[in-house]
């Protein structure tokens, strides 16, 4: 499994906008809508609920907010960086910079749960995490992200 299977170069975010979890997810969800016409409320709203059961905030400044919709088929990822950092109530307690965004469809759950271990394992790297902070560029990001992918 490759992330980049699922992560596509338009569903990276170079600088979030969102000052906060609620508004960070807002601004996926609207992503979502405007590039491959997922309905921006019900992402929204699934991100949201996953968040009630405990923070997706794994700590070393990484999020991996994540959820099912049926209305998808395969899965879908979004890439986003905050420089200022957005609290997050992770679990090291520190602001989040690096967010991968995972939905997966309703009746995936060994996919679900092999993709967030790919992305988990990718971000162990804190060289990885460095150049992700340090590159400009939506596309640059991208291909960062696709050559750590096929290193592993």
């Amino acid at each position: 499994m490759k992330i980049v299977d699922f992560l596509k170069p338009e569903l990276i975010i170079e600088d979030i906008v969102a000052q906060d979890k609620q508004e960070m997810l807002k601004e996926f969800s609207q992503l979502l809508e405007k590039t491959i016409g997922l309905k921006a409320d019900k992402v929204f709203n699934v991100l949201t609920e996953r968040e009630k059961l405990g923070s997706t905030g794994i700590g070393e400044g990484v999020a991996i907010p994540h959820g099912k919709l049926r209305d998808i088929t395969e899965l879908v990822c979004c890439f986003g960086r905050s420089q200022k950092g957005i609290e997050f109530d992770a679990i090291d307690g520190k602001p989040v910079h690096l967010i991968f965004l995972l939905l997966a469809p309703e009746n995936s759950a060994g996919t679900h749960l092999k993709a967030l271990a790919k992305i988990s394992k990718i971000l162990k790297d804190p060289n990885f995490r460095k150049q992700l902070l340090e590159t400009k560029g939506a596309e640059q990001l991208y291909q960062i992200i696709k050559e750590e992918d096929d290193k592993l």
